[in-house]
């Protein structure tokens, strides 16, 4: 499971704020190095044609050009992709007033408490590679958040968490890909790749607090 997240933390509707903060998973089940290959592959294909990446594909940033490549691989590829998005103005009281770190691991709780039962059985095993957060600071508030949840509702499964930076893992990236179609598709925006790349693999939208 490769897990990503959108928007920002803050909850007090200030200008350029997001209206949501979520969470998105792509899930390959067993081995799934061909996978991995083949976005390292495209990776250095578009290097050759002098698109540079160095840190890898990330929807928000890549052209129209290359975001045409990622999601026909994606569609291709067809992981298991579960995204949830949390309406922030509809946050209640008692959870602004816990602040952004509770808000992170709330959005991630109530993603990952349900896609486990999903996705694995009790004695599985389940590796985790969530995407690191910018800062040093709430890098590590948002590891800690992120274990203390996978104990949590680990359930008899053997959960194995890596907080990875995102340009090293094409999982993630995939992650990335599926929460930025899925919420401009949200936001009522145009996204011509959700409808033929990701809505076919989008296994759950979920929508706990409804729309902003």
């Amino acid at each position: 499971m490769y897990a990503d997240e959108t928007g920002d933390l803050d909850m007090t509707g200030s200008p350029g704020s997001s209206s949501y903060f979520g969470f998105g998973t792509a899930v390959f089940e067993g081995l799934h190095g061909e996978c991995l290959m083949e976005g390292l592959a495209l990776r250095c294909k578009l290097e050759g044609q002098g698109v540079n990446l160095p840190k890898g594909f990330h929807a928000k940033n890549d052209s129209h050009a290359t975001r045409d490549e990622v999601f026909e691989l994606i569609k291709r590829q067809r992981p298991r992709i579960d995204l949830t998005f949390l309406a922030k103005n509809k946050a209640y009281p008692s959870i602004r007033e816990r602040g952004q770190t509770y808000l992170y691991k709330l959005a991630w709780y109530l993603h990952f408490k349900e896609i486990i039962l999903r996705v694995c059985a009790p004695g599985d095993t389940l590796y985790v590679i969530a995407a690191t957060l910018k800062t040093q600071k709430k890098a590590g508030n948002a590891r800690a958040a992120l274990k203390e949840v996978c104990v949590q509702v680990a359930r008899g499964r053997n959960v194995v968490l890596c907080v990875w930076d995102a340009p090293s893992s094409w999982g993630v990236q995939v992650a990335d890909y599926g929460l930025w179609a899925a919420q401009r598709v949200l936001e009522s925006r145009p996204c011509p790749w959700y409808d033929p790349c990701i809505k076919p693999t989008a296994a759950t939208r979920f929508l706990p607090w409804g729309r902003a």
